[in-house]
């Protein structure tokens, strides 16, 4: 069974608290998806903020992005 966790990104944009709350998430979930809403960022930034969530995440997780969700997944081991 795979869980999925369900998280939204507002006006506030990625702070410390946001990324605390993810980590938190993936303690008892494999997979968090997360809805950026379209007040916080522009579809052709959508990479760009993923990458930034990735860095402050740390090496055990990969990123997708789909629209304006971005799916985040972690790894059994670390990227090299």
């Amino acid at each position: 069974m795979v869980l999925i966790g369900n998280m939204q990104l507002g006006k506030q944009g990625l702070t410390d608290n946001f990324i605390s709350t993810l980590k938190t998430y993936f303690k008892t979930h494999k997979n968090v998806k997360i809805s950026v809403l379209r007040s916080c960022s522009e579809r052709k930034e959508m990479k760009k903020l993923s990458e930034r969530i990735l860095s402050r995440l740390g090496n055990n997780y990969t990123a997708r992005v789909i629209g304006f969700t971005i799916a985040i997944k972690k790894l059994r081991r670390g990227k090299e």
